[in-house]
């Protein structure tokens, strides 16, 4: 998945399977976009954030060419953008950051909610590229309740061999980020309009924004929590956060989603 192919300076080429619904997924090219920027990086950097604006719909019969901008190169932060295109054009534009890591304090004030281990679930995912339970979460707990509605919440993990590269397990989460925020935004819009079937609705993506906080590795169990946090004119905001099994904070995640009903 992120083996990209030089092609040239700062262009990379990288491809993707058809997903069940068509096409390709979002959450890939997001993620092979934050490896692209990371190959034009010198050692010594990690992403902490990407901010990621869908274009197009990606078409899983073409490569995804990954064009690199250099915008700077600072001795604590690095920045950069990618362009994602495709024979129709660019597909997702995103601006990248990487921190050379420094010695603070830390602080988590976000309580990961109370639920069932992930073995008391059934897998449901739709990739073979990783696994992904659905749990209930216990508000009762201090700290666990969480502000908005449609409330998501489900253990994922890669299931694809992945070696100790860091920046290739923060790019198998953006992967996974983009699964969950349709979902609760999905349901914000059947509590706000009862008399739709979640099946009515469908969404698609209009921009994802991730903030690494702390290491993780992907091919562990990370206990997604994302809510709705508005609804206006067909756009909802998916907020929400990760946490790793130890109820470490590892990444918030943001995701601004478009829904529409679907004609009979």
């Amino acid at each position: 998945m992120f083996d990209l192919e030089a092609h040239g300076p700062d262009t990379f080429v990288g491809i993707g399977p058809r997903y069940p619904w068509g096409g390709l997924y979002g959450g890939q090219i997001v993620a092979q976009a934050l490896r692209a920027a990371t190959l034009s990086v010198e050692g010594g950097f990690s992403p902490h954030s990407i901010r990621a604006y869908f274009i197009r719909p990606g078409d899983h019969t073409e490569p995804v060419r990954y064009e690199v901008d250099r915008i700077r190169n600072g001795k604590s932060f690095v920045t950069r953008r990618v362009v994602a295109r495709q024979a129709i054009g660019a597909i997702l534009n995103a601006e990248c950051s990487m921190h050379r890591g420094e010695e603070a304090p830390e602080l988590q004030s976000v309580a990961a909610p109370r639920v069932a281990p992930p073995d008391s679930a059934e897998n449901t995912s739709f990739s073979s590229h990783f696994d992904r339970r659905w749990v209930t979460a216990d508000d009762s707990g201090p700290g666990s309740a969480r502000d908005g509605v449609g409330r998501t919440v489900a253990w994922m993990r890669v299931l694809d061999p992945v070696d100790d590269d860091p920046v290739v397990h923060q790019a198998w989460l953006a992967y996974i980020s983009d699964d969950l925020p349709t979902d609760a935004v999905r349901n914000a819009r059947v509590l706000a309009e009862p008399s739709l079937d979640g099946e009515q609705i469908f969404g698609v993506s209009l921009d994802h924004t991730i903030w690494f906080h702390r290491p993780m590795r992907a091919d562990r169990w990370h206990l997604h929590d994302i809510s709705c946090h508005h609804l206006h004119q067909g756009r909802g905001l998916a907020f929400g956060h990760v946490f790793d099994e130890d109820g470490v904070h590892v990444a918030t995640v943001a995701q601004e989603v478009l829904l529409r009903t679907r004609r009979s």
